[in-house]
């Protein structure tokens, strides 16, 4: 019996995602998250900008940039 598994190559719009989160984390309290969406590709997001991130995008997130900037002085 055969088994073949077809992996998924990133595409551009991933590593432009991911750049951007990156360069967003650098500056922000918050984690940066990489989105996959069937219609777009992959976005990021900034966690700054929800309270808690909705169900939607949370089960969509295919990786997390933290947040480079610390809160504890």
């Amino acid at each position: 019996m055969t088994y073949a598994k077809r992996y998924a190559v990133p595409s551009r719009s991933y590593f432009e995602a991911l750049e951007t989160a990156e360069r967003r984390a650098l500056h922000s309290f918050f984690d940066q998250h990489v989105i996959e969406d069937d219609q777009l590709g992959y976005f990021a997001i900034d966690e700054g900008d929800y309270n808690a991130l909705p169900a939607h995008l949370a089960g969509r997130v295919v990786h997390t940039v933290h947040g480079g900037m610390l809160d504890e002085f």
